[in-house]
């Protein structure tokens, strides 16, 4: 898919899931349907699969996404050029994670983006939350974590495309951001993971990247 070391950047560790256990067969079932072309479909829970896992397998995939997009414009996100976190001129967007950070502060976009994606890995690396072990359950509140990762994960990709989309062009990149917003799009659309107020942002992509599937 992306070849040469500039575009493999990414801008954390990378999140790996377990090679041989249940989560890595849905990882590659994902995978292998992503390569049909067929996004909708490639989205659905797949026959008797548990609903918490697909989201959770999917939530660390996105991570390691955007993870990877991110990591190829940092040089061009700076304090200098987004001294405050944006998508657009309408939206802003304030830090507070409810632990280290409760009152949300104002900050640049690379601290922003830094604070987000560190909250994120320490998510994913909690074993009570997202458990890698077969048969450990997942916690009552899975679901509403998973739904304010992908709802800060969605953050990253409102910044790029608003701030940083001719960057995206000049490293030819854009086919590959579009891809994986679209997955990303589609995955929380079939889930219903994302208030729609939150997507404003980027509302008119969304609409142009569904009205093409229909």
């Amino acid at each position: 898919l992306i070849s040469g070391s500039r575009s493999s950047k990414t801008f954390k560790p990378k999140k790996n899931i377990p090679e041989g256990s249940h989560q890595y067969e849905l990882l590659k079932h994902a995978e292998a349907t992503l390569g049909s072309g067929n996004l909708r479909q490639a989205v659905m829970l797949p026959e008797g699969e548990d609903l918490n896992e697909w989201i959770a397998v999917n939530t660390v995939d996105f991570f390691n996404q955007i993870n990877m997009l991110y990591g190829t414009i940092t040089e061009f996100c700076t304090e200098a050029s987004c001294p405050v976190m944006s998508a657009g001129p309408r939206y802003e967007y304030h830090w507070a994670d409810g632990t280290n950070i409760k009152k949300p502060i104002k900050c640049s976009a690379p601290k922003y983006i830094d604070y987000l994606m560190t909250w994120v890995q320490d998510q994913l690396d909690d074993e009570t939350l997202f458990p890698s072990k077969i048969g450990v359950p997942f916690p009552k509140n899975f679901m509403s974590v998973a739904k304010t990762i992908l709802k800060r994960l969605f953050r990253v990709y409102a910044h790029i495309y608003h701030q940083h989309f001719d960057s995206v062009m000049r490293l030819q990149e854009e086919a590959h951001l579009n891809t994986s917003f679209k997955h990303f799009i589609f995955f929380v659309q079939e889930f219903n993971l994302i208030d729609r107020r939150e997507l404003a942002p980027l509302q008119e992509l969304i609409e142009k990247l569904g009205s093409k599937d229909r």
